[in-house]
C-alpha cells in the first residue's frame, strides 16, 4: 500500500520506517525542511533509528521523506503522528488541524486514516472526522475508514520496541476497525482492539496517568523520608520483593517527555471541561513531579552551604540533559528547570551528556504556513549551560556535581573517585563519602 506518515519525530520516523520494511511504499512526510534534508541523506535524529536501517530503504525508494504536499496525493493509509503540547495548560491541536487539513485534500474513497497523537477522549470522532469530511467531500465510516492508535513508543528501550509491543487499535465503526487493525497488524506483533475511539483514546492517557501518579508518589515520599532520617530506597526494595500488589516505582528529579508532564493533564481538561469537576489525582501529581527540579536545587543548595559555600560562584557539573537514561529525548526534561534556577542563583554551570548533543530536542513540527526558522516554541534552555565532557579534570574542578540522567556511557568510578560532592537522583552511584542520594 502507499502509506503517509505525517510527522517524522520519535513516533512517526519509527512507525515509517516500520511500514516500508514490511513492503509498504511509504512517505515520510513533515513541514520542518531541516528534518526532511537530514532524513534524505540518511542521517536520523531519533536513536531508535539507526542510519543502517534508513538508508536501504531510502535507496530502494520505499522511503520517500518529504515536506512537499504533493507528495500525500495517493496514499492508501495516512497516518498522523504529529505532537499535541499543552499552551497555558490548554491542549494545543493546531499540528492534527493542519494534518487533517493537508490529507483531506488527498483523501480518496476507501483509504483509512489513523490518529496516534495523545489526545483528549472524542478528538476522532468530534474533531478530526468534520475536518476529513470537510476538506474531502466524503463522509467518514461511508467513504473512508478512520481509527484511533494510541502510540507506545519508550525511546531508548532496546527491549520492548515498535514491533514487539501490543498495539491498541480502534475504529469509528466495525468496517474502519477492520483496516486500522489489518494495515498494524503487519507491522506490529499483536493488536489490541477495543470497541471504539474514545476508549482507545483513554487507554493513552489512563497509562500515562498511572505512572504520572505513582512517580509523583514515591517522589514525595523521598522527600519526606529524607527529613525524618529515612532510606526512602531502602524501602522501595524492600517493598519490590513483594511478588503481588506492587510495583516498583522510583524517586528521580522530575518527569520529562511527552508523556508524563503532559498528557495526563488532556485527561484533567477534557473532565473539567465536559464534566465542570477537577481531577484531583493529576493536578497533585502534576504540582508534586514538577517542583522536583526545584527540590534539587534546595538540595544541592543545603549540601553547599554544609561545605561553606553559596550557590552563587559555585562550579556545579550536571550529568544527563535527557529526560531519561541512554536516550538523546531532551523534551520537557526537569535539567532544563535546574540549569535554569542554578544559573538564575548565580552558579557556573557546566553540563555532560552524549546522548543529546544539539539543542535541547529534536525541532517539533512547523504549521504549514510558518518557516521552519520561525517555529522556536522552546528555545534552548541549556543556552547559558557550558557543554563539556565528563572527563576526570572536569568532576575534581565543580563544586559539585548532579546526577541527573543516569546514562550507562558516564564513568561512574571516575565520578566517584574525582568529584568532591555529588547529589545522585538516580541512586546508580555506590561508595564515597561524597555522593548523597536523592
Amino acid at each position: 500500500m502507499r502509506v503517509v506518515i505525517a510527522g517524522q519525530g520519535y513516533v512517526g520516523l519509527p512507525l515509517a520506517v516500520r511500514a516500508a520494511e514490511v513492503g509498504h511504499r511509504v512517505v515520510g512526510y513533515d513541514v520542518d525542511e531541516r528534518r526532511i534534508k537530514r532524513l534524505a541523506v540518511g542521517e536520523s535524529y531519533v536513536e531508535d533509528i539507526p542510519a543502517e536501517r534508513l538508508r536501504p530503504l531510502l535507496e530502494s525508494g520505499s522511503y520517500l521523506p518529504s515536506a512537499e504536499p504533493s507528495d500525500v496525493a495517493g496514499f492508501d493509509v495516512a497516518v498522523i503522528t504529529v505532537p499535541t503540547p499543552l499552551r497555558d495548560g490548554v491542549p494545543d491541536l493546531s499540528y492534527i488541524e493542519a494534518s487533517a487539513a493537508l490529507l483531506a485534500q488527498h483523501l480518496r474513497p476507501g483509504a483509512t486514516v489513523v490518529l496516534e497523537s495523545t489526545t483528549y477522549p472524542g478528538t476522532t470522532e468530534e474533531l478530526l472526522a468534520p475536518l476529513l469530511e470537510q476538506g474531502s467531500g466524503l463522509t467518514a465510516g461511508r467513504d473512508f475508514h478512520l481509527g484511533y492508535s494510541p502510540e507506545r513508543i519508550d525511546p531508548g528501550n532496546p527491549t520492548w520496541r515498535l514491533e514487539n509491543t501490543p498495539k491498541v487499535v480502534s475504529g469509528i465503526d466495525p468496517a474502519s476497525l477492520a483496516a486500522v487493525e489489518g494495515f498494524y497488524g503487519g507491522l506490529i506483533e499483536r493488536t489490541v482492539p477495543v470497541s471504539s475511539c474514545k476508549e482507545a483514546e483513554l487507554t493513552k492517557l489512563l497509562e500515562n496517568t498511572f505512572r504520572h501518579v505513582n512517580i509523583a508518589l514515591v517522589n514525595e515520599l523521598a522527600m519526606f523520608a529524607h527529613d525524618l532520617g529515612i532510606d526512602v530506597w531502602e524501602a522501595i526494595d524492600a517493598a519490590s520483593t513483594k511478588p503481588f500488589g506492587y510495583l516498583r516505582f522510583t524517586p528521580g528529579p522530575g518527569v520529562g517527555g511527552h508523556c508524563l508532564p503532559i498528557d495526563p493533564s488532556y485527561l484533567s481538561w477534557r473532565v473539567e471541561r465536559a464534566l465542570g469537576q477537577s481531577f484531583r489525582f493529576v493536578e497533585l501529581a502534576n504540582d508534586v513531579n514538577s517542583h522536583m527540579p526545584d527540590y534539587v536545587v534546595r538540595r544541592l543548595a543545603e549540601a553547599l552551604n554544609e561545605r561553606q559555600r553559596s550557590v552563587k560562584g559555585s562550579r556545579v557539573l550536571l550529568l544527563g540533559l535527557a529526560y531519561k537514561k541512554n536516550t538523546g529525548d531532551a523534551r520537557e526534561t526537569p535539567a532544563a528547570r535546574v540549569a535554569e534556577l542554578l544559573v538564575r542563583m548565580g552558579a557556573e554551570v557546566r553540563a555532560a551528556d552524549p546522548h543529546v548533543v544539539v539543542g535541547v530536542h529534536v525541532p517539533e513540527p512547523v504549521i504549514p504556513g510558518q518557516r521552519a526558522a520561525e517555529h522556536d516554541p522552546h528555545g534552548d534552555p541549556f543556552a547559558a549551560v557550558h557543554r563539556v565532557e565528563a572527563s576526570p579534570a572536569e568532576l575534581a574542578a565543580a563544586d559539585a556535581v548532579v546526577l541527573l540522567a543516569d546514562h550507562d556511557d558516564f564513568d561512574y568510578g571516575a565520578i566517584t573517585a574525582h568529584a568532591r560532592y555529588v547529589l545522585d537522583c538516580r541512586r546508580r552511584l555506590t561508595g564515597g563519602a561524597a555522593v548523597e542520594v536523592l
